[in-house]
Order: structure tokens, then C-alpha cells, then sequence
């Protein structure tokens, strides 16, 4: 497993390098147009993006739960989300608990954050908490954590960084050079001709260096995706869990608000899809979600490492495995776990699961529940300054303490 991972992280750091490199030429170009000086633009792009790589490092993960309007939860919230990401968490081996957050939003999805497990957050929405069984909710959860635990996270924030770096120059210059005049400022070595060049080139770099980056970006989230997958069936030890989760997050047809490009690559599948439609099998930031699925099943022997790799040869049907030999030699036999039935005792149905997580995030948006002597349940906005409220059913007038 640790070779995996660090497989994944050298070939990482080469692409993460490569949008370094990406980086740099746009600003060496631009400082040769804007500045004279190409060197002048290469401080320009280490500093903004050392600024940037600063800030994901130490409030990236507060930032992105910012942006996703997430809110933190205690244990006495929704004890059996907490039981699911401890279980996960004991099986993992990961060394402190996840904080765990609610987005308030019916789109079916989740992300994890943290520069490092002992900083780990994990979120999910509340459309996924309402419609998920436990196996299902089992799985991502443990797809999520696979995520930390093997330090994709803060990979993934400084990609975002860089990403948002280059394109953040390019957006800049692009608008200084067509509605601030063309002119720049004249080279006093190269000419007229010398200028056009550095012109042409840096016109280029600053359309082909945006879109290389995100292929880039994209290349590395669509690798990790994998590893995460056989992770959550290591976790599970029952990977139809995750597969049937998968299954109804791609044919939720929500859009999921909050999201953006920058951040798609977070969530366990593309939060990006046409208005009422489901999500579509070809993304960009992942895998395809029909062959996630197909590989997770195919996982007949076991949910080992080896049976996911095996799978995973079996569904493409050329070409290598997803996990480098070296990773797996010596690996035992990790038997699959029956399924657990759907209605359990002390576990939800579906519609108290949809009444748990509306009670839930009522609360949490600090409503004040009363219940009427008919049976009523009356919801009290934070707001309202009333001392007493009747019931809409009944009629009766009911204090508010």
C-alpha cells in the first residue's frame, strides 16, 4: 500500500512540476512584454504563487469548507454518521478522527480536506445523508478517507493553487493587453520584430498554458480516483457498498451549488452536470463512473489490493493494472463481508433518513423545533421575535420558551 502511494505521489510531483514550469514561462513571457525583463516576471509568478501556496497550506481546508457553505457537526448531531466515520476511521488506521461537516444541499456528493491526517475534515451533502444506506454510506466515507490517508489532499490544494496561479496571470495580462493597448513597453535589446515575438508567444502561453494546466489537474485527480476505490473496498471489505452509492450519486440530477472548476476535483464524482439531468458518464476530473462501478463488482475473490487490480485488468481488457506489482506482491486474502440488511435495528428507512437530515440541518440553521399537542412539529425561525405561535393544523397557540 505505502508503495502505491508513494508511486502516486513521484508521478504526481512530476506533473505538479510540469505546471510549475507552466507557470513560470507565462510570467517570464509576460515580464519580457510588460516589464522588460523576464526575470522581473518569474519573481512576479513565484511570488503570487508562493502567496497562494501559503494560504492553501495553512487555511486552504477552511477556505474550501467556506466556499462550500459546510457547517461542523458534534456526535449528538447525527450519532450514525459519527459511528460511520469512526468505524472507517479505526479501519484506516488513520491517527485522529475527521471533523465532519454538512453541506445543505439536496446534490448527492462529498469531499475530504486537511493538509494532513491529523487535519483532516470530511464533508459530505445533505442529499447524500438522506438517500444513502449505511453499506452505501460506509463506502464514501471510506473513499474519502483513502483520500487522507494516502495524502492526496494537499496534493490536490497546491494542483489548485498553481492552477488558479496561471490562470489568474493569464486573465490579468490578457485584459491589460487588449484593453490597455498592445503597446507594451518597448524591448531596448530586441526591435520591433523582437517585441512582435514576445508578443505572439506570450499570447500563446497565456491561452495554452491555462488548458494544459487543468489537463494536468485533471490527469492527477482521474489517477488517484482509483487508489481511493480500492482503498474504500480494503475499509469495507465490501465494495458493492460504494458501487451502489456511485450508482445513485451519478443518477442524482441535482447540481451541486457550491462547486466550482477549481474544486470539482475534490468530490467523489463530477459535482458538474446539466440542469435535471443525470451525471454523465464522460468527465473530465474522473473516471468514468459506470467503469468505477463495473470494477468494484468484478471484485468477486476478495477486497484485497490484488482483487482490485485484477478487476480493474479484467474491465479494460488490456494494458496494465492500476497498482504497480511491487504493491502488492505478498499481499493475503481479505475475504468480502456480507451485506447488511437494509432496515436494522436502530437503523433508518428511507423516509426517517430524509426526516433526520431535514431535523438536522433545521438545526443546525439554529430553528427552534415545537411540537403541538396534536403532533404537530412547528419550526421557529432564528428570527422571530414572537413570544407564541399557533398551529397551523389544530389552532392552538403554543409558548415559545
Amino acid at each position: 500500500m505505502w508503495e502505491q502511494i508513494r508511486s502516486n505521489q513521484t508521478r504526481s510531483l512530476i506533473l505538479v512540476a510540469g505546471m510549475g514550469v507552466l507557470l513560470l514561462l507565462v510570467g517570464y513571457f509576460l515580464g519580457l512584454y510588460f516589464f522588460d525583463s523576464g526575470l522581473g516576471g518569474l519573481v512576479l509568478a513565484l511570488i503570487l504563487w508562493a502567496v497562494l501556496n501559503l494560504v492553501a497550506f495553512f487555511r486552504g481546508d477552511n477556505i474550501l469548507l467556506a466556499l462550500s457553505r459546510a457547517k461542523k457537526i458534534k456526535r449528538d448531531d447525527h450519532p450514525r454518521l459519527f459511528n460511520v466515520v469512526e468505524e472507517m476511521k479505526i479501519a484506516s488506521g488513520l491517527p485522529r478522527m475527521p471533523d465532519i461537516y454538512i453541506i445543505d444541499d439536496p446534490a448527492l456528493n462529498a469531499f475530504a480536506t486537511g493538509r494532513d491526517p491529523d487535519k483532516a475534515s470530511v464533508a459530505i451533502t445533505s442529499g447524500l445523508l438522506a438517500k444513502l444506506n449505511r453499506d452505501e454510506l460506509q463506502g464514501v466515507i471510506a473513499h474519502e478517507i483513502a483520500h487522507v490517508k494516502n495524502r492526496d489532499v494537499l496534493l490536490m490544494t497546491m494542483c489548485g493553487i498553481l492552477l488558479g496561479s496561471i490562470v489568474i496571470l493569464a486573465w490579468y495580462a490578457t485584459r491589460i493587453m487588449f484593453f490597455g493597448g498592445m503597446g507594451g513597453r518597448r524591448s531596448s535589446s530586441g526591435g520591433g520584430g523582437g517585441q512582435i515575438i514576445i508578443l505572439v508567444v506570450a499570447i500563446a502561453l497565456m491561452i495554452l498554458a491555462p488548458i494544459l494546466a487543468q489537463l494536468i489537474y485533471f490527469a492527477i485527480s482521474r489517477k488517484r480516483e482509483y487508489l481511493a476505490d480500492a482503498s474504500s473496498s480494503l475499509y469495507t471489505r465490501y465494495p458493492e457498498g460504494l458501487a451502489s452509492a456511485l450508482e445513485k450519486l451519478a443518477a442524482s440530477t441535482g447540481q451541486l451549488k457550491s462547486a466550482n472548476q477549481a474544486t470539482a476535483p475534490m468530490y467523489i464524482i463530477n459535482p458538474f452536470r446539466k440542469k435535471g439531468r443525470a451525471a454523465s458518464n464522460l468527465s473530465s476530473t474522473h473516471p468514468p463512473i459506470s467503469e468505477r462501478v463495473r470494477i468494484l463488482r468484478s471484485m468477486a475473490g476478495g477486497a484485497s489490493f490484488v482483487d482490485y487490480d485484477k478487476a480493474y485488468r479484467q474491465v479494460h481488457k488490456r494494458g496494465g493494472g492500476v497498482i504497480p506489482a511491487s504493491a502488492i506482491a505478498g499481499v493475503g486474502a481479505i475475504g468480502l463481508r456480507a451485506a447488511q440488511p437494509e432496515i436494522t435495528k436502530g437503523e433508518p428507512d428511507k423516509t426517517q433518513r430524509a426526516r433526520e437530515t431535514s431535523d438536522l440541518m433545521w438545526r443546525l440553521s439554529n430553528y427552534k423545533t415545537i411540537t403541538c399537542r396534536c403532533g404537530t412539529k412547528l419550526k421557529i425561525p432564528p428570527k422571530f421575535k414572537e413570544s407564541s405561535i399557533k398551529c397551523p393544523h389544530c389552532g392552538r397557540t403554543n409558548p415559545i420558551k
